[in-house]
């Protein structure tokens, strides 16, 4: 097995444990705001994954897919920060003591 094979096997499976990582966070995150970082997360393993195809194939028809997905994965990201809304709103504060 040459070298090149190990690695290119060595990063698919790191692109699975973070893909694994980020699904948990997403379903279990407490907070919107790790629902949201576990979707920008998905989004750059998505990238990773591309590119990782990319260099294998040498095929740089999946290119603009690439360029794509990062524009998309960015304006998603900036959206969604500028209009999160609050956990805290809408639940009743605790008495002080």
């Amino acid at each position: 097995m040459s070298f090149t094979l190990v690695l290119w096997i060595l990063a698919v499976i790191a692109l699975s444990i973070a893909l694994f990582i980020a699904m948990i966070r997403l379903v279990g995150g407490p907070g919107t705001l790790d629902r949201m970082i576990s979707l920008d997360m998905l989004a750059a393993i998505a990238q990773g994954g591309i590119a990782i195809y990319l260099a294998w194939t040498k095929d740089t028809t999946v290119a603009a897919a690439l360029v794509a997905l990062a524009l998309v994965a960015f304006l998603g990201s900036v959206s969604l920060a500028r209009f999160r809304v609050n956990d805290t709103i809408g639940v009743p504060e605790e008495p002080q003591s």
